[in-house]
């Protein structure tokens, strides 16, 4: 049949289908869920800020004393005099230190003098390693560490490089981290610099996500990305004495693939769609796929099962669709290029990976043709080298990750 001979009959009936299949597709799209925003608005980020009380708390006279507005912030960068026979036999010296006391610690005018010449902006998830629930994600801009420790001149004798935030002057209260001083002077191309970031999505840090400076280690949980960042020193201690290794934590783990789902409604209605949504970190070893595996639940207070039980072992996983990349242009800041985005493609502006590296985007399954009854569901990674979720490191003071499932009933 051609154009030129289709019947009445026919064209009415190919219209009224596609009449049809635009509704079902209409519907269909109307039906998908909402997803988390791919930038966590700055307010929204999840807290676990320490200290008491929390530094971003002061107010006023408190805030200027502790040096935690943009006109009154201050960084000192000194050496540390340890020494300890027989591995550390001389200390670490900086040929200018800079201090409070000497009058040349850095401000913020002069960082920002520094990032006109080297700023970088980086998509980072923060995740805590001991919480299961993303705490957000954003576009973090600032200056490499390396560049600052360039201000005090030659460094010699340093293996590790430890910074501090304000803890109300608390000697107890104070939490350090550190990096290797290779990790920190030498990146190797195409992989993430520690740096001192001072803006998040494009507007100054706000004092709740460590404003007015903090540092970012791009690759780790966020108890490295130390907020209301006042103090750096450099040592010739080998050994990692982070506080965080004191509660039996792994201070040098990287951010873990994981996925992880969003609560939803308790009750749904049969004939309403059901969809299972969450979020996908991209952690060290990136991420191939999200799958889940849904099954009935005879009983309200059934126990969940573990994650190395044989029934979820054995069971048939089905994919998660992945969110699609957004369009850069429209959701970076306003003067950052997509190009110009740590592990971005120079060429075409895209991630090197996606989701992109060390961060996350959302992923959705729909849930088709439930019968009333009680259900649970749960998602988990897959990394590009095949571990599921959560293999490789089922442990959690490395890096909480495991396998989460949500309960729902179709009435």
């Amino acid at each position: 049949m051609t154009p030129n001979n289709v019947s009445r009959r026919s064209f009415i009936r190919l219209s009224t289908l596609s009449v049809a299949t635009t509704q079902v597709i209409a519907a269909e799209k109307a039906a998908r869920p909402v997803l988390q925003p791919f930038l966590t608005p700055d307010a929204e980020f999840n807290d676990v800020s320490r200290g008491n009380p929390k530094p971003h708390t002061l107010k006023g006279a408190a805030q200027i004393a502790a040096r935690l507005t943009p006109e009154t912030w201050r960084l000192e960068i000194t050496s540390d005099p340890f020494t300890e026979e027989p591995h550390t036999k001389v200390a670490a010296t900086l040929e200018k230190p800079l201090t409070l006391e000497g009058g040349n610690a850095l401000d913020l005018p002069t960082l920002l003098e520094l990032g006109k010449k080297h700023e970088v902006h980086f998509l980072k998830a923060m995740q805590c390693l001991n919480i299961d629930t993303p705490l957000g994600q954003g576009l973090w801009t600032g200056v490499p560490l390396r560049e600052v420790l360039k201000l005090c001149g030659k460094m010699n004798n340093v293996r590790r490089i430890y910074f501090w935030g304000f803890h109300n002057n608390d000697e107890k209260q104070v939490f350090k981290s550190s990096v290797s001083y290779t990790q920190c002077m030498e990146t190797a191309p195409g992989d993430l610099p520690v740096f001192l970031a001072y803006r998040l999505n494009g507007e100054p840090l706000s004092p709740i996500r460590g404003g007015p400076v903090r540092m970012i280690v791009p690759w780790s949980h966020g108890y490295k990305s130390i907020k209301w960042l006042q103090h750096i020193f450099v040592t010739n201690d080998a050994r990692n004495n982070d506080t965080y290794a004191s509660g039996n934590n792994d201070p040098d783990s990287f951010l873990k693939t994981a996925a992880y789902v969003d609560s939803g409604k308790d009750k749904i209605q049969a004939g309403e769609p059901v969809f299972l949504t969450g979020q996908v970190i991209s952690g060290l070893s990136g991420v191939k796929r999200v799958e889940y595996w849904l099954r009935s639940v005879p009983a309200p207070n059934q126990p969940k099962l573990a994650d190395d039980a044989p029934e979820l072992i054995r069971a048939k996983w089905l994919p998660c669709e992945l969110e699609a990349q957004p369009d850069w242009n429209s959701i970076l800041p306003k003067g950052v290029k997509p190009q110009n985005v740590l592990a971005f493609d120079k060429a075409n502006g895209k991630p090197t990976s996606w989701p992109p590296r060390y961060g996350m985007c959302s992923y959705m399954a729909a849930l088709k043709d439930l019968k009333p009854g009680r259900y649970e569901v749960r998602a988990r990674s897959v990394d590009l080298n095949d571990y599921v979720q959560p293999e490789p490191r089922p442990s959690q003071k490395s890096g909480k990750n495991s396998i989460q499932v949500r309960r729902f009933e179709v009435v």
